[in-house]
């Protein structure tokens, strides 16, 4: 087996040969296209989608909730109407489940 500063030793010789070769400038041109076309797709990072996802979801919450007030306050307002709607949506209700 093969100790550790021999791995390390074989390692910076690695990275000596590669840092002179066409292969680092490569990795660098190639590094930096990939951020250049990356900046350009104006990109989110995981943070940032998460914190819109828990901007959505409080949303969605809080426009349930003022549904809801609507719906109660149109109740408040028109009580005949609103009397005569449900009354409606369930006489329909009831005759389709007749017809099953």
């Amino acid at each position: 087996m093969l100790n550790k500063s021999v791995l390390d030793e074989i390692g910076s010789k690695v990275n000596e040969i590669l840092a002179g070769s066409p292969a680092k400038d490569i990795e660098k041109n190639m590094h930096a296209v990939l951020m250049g076309i990356f900046s350009k797709m104006d990109l989110v990072t995981r943070e940032e989608f998460a914190v819109q996802q828990e901007i959505v979801k409080r949303m969605r919450i809080k426009l349930a909730e003022l549904e809801e007030q609507v719906r109660k306050l149109e109740q408040q307002v028109y009580p005949a109407e609103t009397t005569v709607e449900s009354t409606l949506e369930n006489s329909v209700n009831d005759e389709s489940s007749h017809e099953k």
